[in-house]
């Protein structure tokens, strides 16, 4: 009844609650902001926390359908614009602090001035003159209230968002280039940001001026309006002091001259003003926005942009869904022919792991990444590994009755594979949770599904197919005709070693040595080809592009040498494709490489524009490093406590020896070294000491029965009874990742590809090197201990023969 509950809820939760796709999946773009402390306000937690929600009310002004904003960490915001395809705006409104301020003009300033900055040039509005709203009579001869401008520029105040140092803040005096490029002493700010009421973007149909942003100033705002206007209109017309500065982001916009009509002391009452200028609908929308917005209370850096196009993302599903069809189709293929009855139950029970997986996605609002795309699919391998295990367990316990039963095969079969799924799994697990917590991006979102599907896996194995499975067995047709259950025959592989019998643990030192010569060959691609760090490990910009016509991409190389970017690193990508790898460009420079690669191919189309920051790549680099080495560390204090420490130590030695292996190819192959390939190694290293702990497990087992029998023969025998569950277990998930290799797309071949490697080099290793290096180290252990694993090995014993029969 739980078991069946338990389906209905995620039938229910599939039907209602749809899976949020990442933007790898649908398009856009996702922003990677980073705080950072001034002088007087620390970035913390609770200052990202208020400029989460300023940039919240710029980004819903944006108009951008389902954005969303988080915080992560203490100082980092991570915002997705879905369907936003062209950042650059969206960037430059979120980047900018928008610290608006108003100051009084002392005077120019000297060429010799201290405090000269170079930075406050400004190039929309002018000077013109300001006066009284309440003195508009209609007349069109002066504009009410307002800053006039004559300036032909039409780039937006404040772009490139430099500021001041430290010492030049606001709150102290200060020198700006105004409009023409003059040098003004500007004295503290009187008004900030925090005084206005609120600004809009209005077009002036009547008078003729164009676009002009109104600002409204609160009640405090408005008598500290009057009154710096009222002390500027106290000095001569003419005179440079007769002006205010209304200054954005350390930029002069505007530094009107106070009008004659403007009484001194007075001032202009009625709490609003107007900055003109020669905007564009545009350029006006986009102040007022910032305005509205209010100032950052730090400022923001970008450090990772990502944008993916909606083509790339539509593939990515078409392309992930179609392996998962063939990858799935050909496992569940491979369980029936095996497992018979038993094997359509698994497959039932696969079809209800995909439920549950999918329904846990949605009921937890998890975010659908392409990498977690292929970790739900790669977790089906994960649920065919558990149910090979009991089958294989239940077909040993069946050769081993005298008057044989399926049923009581079965329950056997699933308490004794009880404890090689739980360390299996939870061995993942353990990766799973490092990526979560020390990766970030769509790997993060591997980590996620992958975690779900292993804790999915469990109760598909563990629940529902034994309740199908205990069911079927029980029925009379069953109980008739054994063979078909499936578990009745001890199976091909499992015949064939018991009647040549190999003694594979007699000279372990040979297993080691060919471990050695292969882990030479292999690591040292580290130090002849060294490693090609993808940009999210180095810094730099990184972007795809479908191309109209086949480019050589040496070709396209020495264009873009040409164009004056001679580091720039071009691969092919896909079918007619090339990626660009280049240090940061600004977004002129990105425009120059895009409209080079056009020239050349033809034709192109940017798929997927990727940004990484210096200070985020070595972040970065130095977390790849931290997970590898808390995976390594936890798993070994996992095993040292489920196993002796001869054979946990045995494991991890094997674990390192697979992750080597698994980068040196990389680094002969060429092939880049990210965020999606350290996923990759992640698993890798959750697969190998999931491998050794079946091997181990069935050690613990024999020695637990025979502890007479030396280490090496009950070794020898447990890797040829687990032997069948290795080869079906490997197939069943070399089916699902070939899929992915060759049907997944561009994104996912690396990724497929360094989990096929994994899988062939795990299943070597846990045989051929963590079992003869478990026997070494016991070896070496027992003449100094007195003691050991298991007795001497000169200690005379019968050998502990196959678990098995014929029959069936």
């Amino acid at each position: 009844m739980v078991a069946l509950a338990t389906v209905a809820l995620s039938v229910f939760i599939t039907l209602t609650t749809p899976v949020r796709l990442g933007l790898d999946l649908r398009g856009g773009t996702q922003i990677v902001l980073e705080t950072r402390s001034t002088s007087t306000t620390k970035a913390d937690s609770a200052a990202t926390d208020r400029t989460v929600e300023v940039l919240r009310g710029r980004i819903d002004a944006l108009g951008v359908a389902e954005p969303t904003i988080n915080r992560s960490g203490d100082n980092r915001i991570i915002v997705e614009l879905p369907g936003v395809q062209d950042p650059k705006e969206a960037a430059e409104v979120l980047g900018r602090t928008a610290q608006l301020t108003f100051h009084k003009v002392l005077g120019p300033a000297g060429p010799d001035t201290e405090k000269d900055t170079g930075k406050g040039s400004a190039e929309n509005g002018t000077k013109g003159s300001t006066k009284d709203d309440s003195a508009e009579d209609g007349s069109g001869k002066d504009d009410s209230a307002k800053d006039g401008s004559d300036d032909g520029s039409k780039e937006k105040p404040g772009k490139d968002g430099t500021k001041d140092s430290a010492n030049d803040g606001p709150d102290k005096e200060r020198v700006l280039k105004d409009e023409s490029g003059d040098r003004l002493r500007l004295a503290p700010a009187s008004l900030t940001g925090n005084d206005v009421k609120g600004a809009d973007a209005r077009l002036d149909q009547q008078r003729g001026s164009g676009w002009h942003v109104t600002v409204d100033f609160k009640k405090g705002g408005s008598s500290g309006w009057a009154k710096l206007t009222g002390e500027a209109a106290c000095r001569p017309p003419g005179d440079p002091a007769r002006r205010v500065a209304i200054v954005l982001d350390d930029k002069i916009i505007s530094s009107p001259q106070i009008d004659p009509s403007v009484a001194c002391r007075t001032g202009i009452t009625g709490g609003s003003t107007e900055i003109t200028g020669r905007f564009s609908d545009a350029e006006a929308r986009e102040l007022s926005l910032l305005i509205n917005g209010g100032a950052l209370p730090v400022p923001v850096e970008t450090v990772e942009q990502r944008t993916v196009g909606p083509t790339l993302g539509a593939e990515a599903i078409e392309a992930s869904a179609w392996a998962a069809v063939i990858g799935t189709g050909l496992t569940a293929l491979f369980v029936l022919v095996v497992y018979r009855l038993m094997g359509a139950l698994a497959v039932v029970a696969l079809g209800c792991y995909g439920l549950l997986s999918y329904a846990a996605l949605a009921a937890l609002g998890a975010t659908l990444t392409l990498p977690g795309l292929a970790g739900f699919v790669l977790a089906i391998g994960m649920a065919v590994d558990a149910n090979v295990l009991v089958f294989e367990r239940a077909r040993e316990e069946y050769a081993k009755q005298q008057r044989a039963s399926a049923r009581v095969s079965l329950v056997a079969g699933f308490r004794n594979a009880l404890s090689a799924i739980a360390d299996s799994n939870i061995t993942t697990l353990i990766a799973a949770g490092l990526l979560f917590f020390l990766a970030s991006g769509p790997v993060r979102g591997f980590g996620v599904t992958l975690g779900i599907g292993v804790l999915a896996s469990m109760v598909s194995a563990l629940v529902i197919t034994r309740v199908l499975a205990e069911y079927a067995a029980a029925r009379r047709f069953v109980r008739r005709r054994p063979h078909i259950s499936g578990i009745a025959g001890i199976g091909v592989v499992r015949e064939r070693l018991l009647r040549r019998d190999p003694q594979l643990m007699r000279r372990p030192r040979r297993w080691l040595a060919g471990s050695l010569v292969a882990l030479v060959l292999a690591g040292s691609g580290l130090f002849v080809r060294g490693l090609d760090f993808g940009v999210e490990f180095t810094g730099g910009r990184l972007i795809e592009y479908t191309t109209t016509e086949s480019v050589d991409p040496e070709k396209a190389r020495a264009a873009l040498a040409d164009a004056g970017f001679p580091r720039a690193v071009v691969q092919s990508s896909g079918d007619g494709g090339l990626t660009v790898r280049t240090d940061r460009l600004t977004d002129s420079e990105e425009t120059k490489v895009t409209r080079t690669v056009d020239d050349v191919a033809g034709g192109a189309e940017k798929l997927r524009d990727e940004v990484v920051g210096p200070s985020l790549g070595e972040e970065l680099r130095r977390g790849a490093l931290i997970a590898l080495g808390v995976a390594l560390g936890t798993q070994l204090l996992y095993l040292a406590a489920r196993f002796r420490w001869v054979l946990g130590t045995a494991a991890v030695v094997a674990m390192i020896h697979d992750v080597i292996i698994l980068v040196g190819v990389f680094a002969w192959l060429g092939k880049p070294i990210d965020g999606v390939f350290l996923a990759a190694l992640l698993t890798v290293i959750g697969y190998s000491v999931n491998d050794s702990i079946v091997v181990f497990d069935r050690v613990r087992e024999l020695v637990g029965r025979h502890r007479g029998t030396p280490l090496p023969q009950l070794a020898n025998q447990a890797i040829l009874q687990t032997v069948p569950r290795t080869v079906n277990t490997g197939l069943g998930a070399v089916f699902i990742l070939a899929a992915l290799a060759l049907l997944g797309g561009d994104s996912l071949t690396d990724f497929a590809l360094a989990l096929l490697i994994g899988l062939l080099v795990g299943t070597y290793s846990s045989v051929f090197t963590a079992t003869p290096l478990a026997l070494e180290l016991d070896g070496r252990q027992r003449p100094a201990g007195g003691g050991g694993t298991v007795p001497a090995r000169r200690r005379p014993a019968a050998r502990v023969p196959v678990t098995g029969d014929r029959r069936g």
